[in-house]
């Protein structure tokens, strides 16, 4: 096995994922060339599904579930989190290896085959991070349970504080929702939620993970049956211990107050550039007498992926009744390859058809200087309406995906409200 691993961290640190792209043969050419090689592939058959699993350290594994399919001619990996199918990457075969190049957040999956198992690594593309050991085989369980039924039904909302290990408590909610021994939730946050959790619960104690291409998360604890539940959430940075009780009308403080204009201020004023150079302002004529989102936001958050999911088909369906949307890219490197190479795969995965500019690095500071009419920043995504005047009319910091439901589906309300009632002014 340590071999096998030697082996995919070499060749994947030499392999040249351009040239896979640009001569789809490449595979093809490999196995006539070489006998031993073809032998593999041959009997491998990628499609299906599978379950994954991460080694943090010693004791520590991260489960998750994901399926190889064809979309339009190609094998794709996706993603399974609860009800979420989630598109990965291209899964290209190369003689013993297959390799998936997570573009949306510059990961890459570098996995050998043997005997119709996978075994590799989750790294970076540009190699700068440490890599992380992965294996998987065709199963559809997540979890390993010893089939000791839950002890009750633990669903409902739940105020729950996270302990940071300098002391600092962050309030979230915890939403769970439990059928038999599966468990699904998330936890909502002042700056987003943490997407699709699923798990399990055997007796009192629950187990959650999720993995869309970015890091993996894992959440385990204990459901008390006084109504109040302790655990900790464990990843690549480390553990955070959290701790709840159940309310029904658990909630964080408004989202439409945490950010807003500074006093003598009533717009925002910038000018940032699109991939081909191109400055753009809302003083352009193409703004004017409209009511315009803009929407802060980088390729490389999760939240502001689901944003993008809402917006994107949202713009195309009202564009006509006078509205228009501005995305503010902050990304995690600034040179003009990367950030045209990341808006590009952002706007064709989501189809976007409205302007997006780059408007710095990937950093809170870096938003709040780059936008000094803010009082602060503190969320990728923040949602900022104008109106007709091309004034500030509304600003919603964070974003409740549709991870969280009914949050969700209020968000939803009240933006479409917001927008019907300034285009009727």
């Amino acid at each position: 096995m340590k071999k096998k691993l030697l082996y995919i961290a070499l060749a994947i640190a030499a392999f040249d994922f351009s040239a896979v792209y640009a001569q789809t043969s490449l595979a093809s050419s490999e196995t006539k060339t070489n006998k031993k090689d073809s032998q593999k592939p041959a009997a491998f058959a990628a499609e299906g599904n599978w379950r994954g699993v991460f080694k943090i350290k010693e004791g520590l594994e991260i489960p998750f579930n994901f399926e190889i399919a064809e979309k339009a001619g190609v094998k794709k990996m996706f993603f399974r989190n609860a009800e979420e199918r989630f598109e990965g990457g291209t899964v290209i075969q190369s003689g013993d290896s297959i390799f998936v190049k997570l573009d949306q957040f510059d990961n890459e999956l570098a996995l050998g085959i043997d005997n119709n198992k996978l075994n590799g690594i989750l790294r970076k593309q540009n190699g700068s991070a440490r890599a992380t050991q992965v294996f998987a085989e065709k199963k559809n369980y997540r979890f390993n349970t010893n089939g000791k039924s839950a002890a009750a039904d633990f669903s409902g909302s739940y105020d729950v504080v996270f302990k940071s290990p300098d002391g600092k408590e962050e309030k979230t909610v915890g939403l769970f929702k439990q059928t038999g021994n599966k468990l699904t939730g998330t936890f909502l946050r002042i700056t987003g939620d943490s997407r699709y959790l699923e798990g399990v619960v055997e007796g009192n104690e629950f187990q959650l993970s999720s993995f869309i291409g970015s890091s993996p998360s894992y959440y385990r604890g204990t459901f008390n049956q006084n109504g109040t539940l302790n655990g900790e959430v464990l990843g690549l940075r480390g553990s955070q211990p959290f701790t709840g009780v159940k309310n029904k009308d658990a909630a964080l403080p408004d989202a439409y107050k945490l950010t807003y204009l500074k006093e003598g201020y009533k717009t925002l004023d910038f000018s940032f550039p699109d991939v081909n150079g191109k400055k753009i302002s809302l003083r352009d004529d193409k703004y004017k007498n409209k009511v315009v989102v803009l929407t802060i936001t980088g390729s490389w958050c999760p939240n502001c992926i689901d944003e993008a999911g809402f917006i994107a088909p949202w713009y195309k369906e009202n564009k006509k009744r006078g509205v228009e949307v501005i995305a503010l890219h902050y990304e995690r490197q600034t040179d003009a390859d990367y950030v045209k190479k990341a808006l590009t795969n952002f706007r064709n995965h989501f189809g976007i058809e409205y302007d997006q500019v780059i408007a710095g690095k990937a950093d809170k500071q870096a938003v709040a200087e780059s936008l000094p009419a803010l009082n602060s920043f503190l969320s990728f995504p923040t949602t900022i309406i104008i109106d007709k005047a091309g004034n500030v009319a509304q600003i919603h910091t964070g974003y409740n995906g549709p991870a969280t439901g009914k949050y969700y589906d209020e968000f939803v309300k009240e933006f479409n409200e917001e927008i019907n009632s300034l285009l009727a002014k």
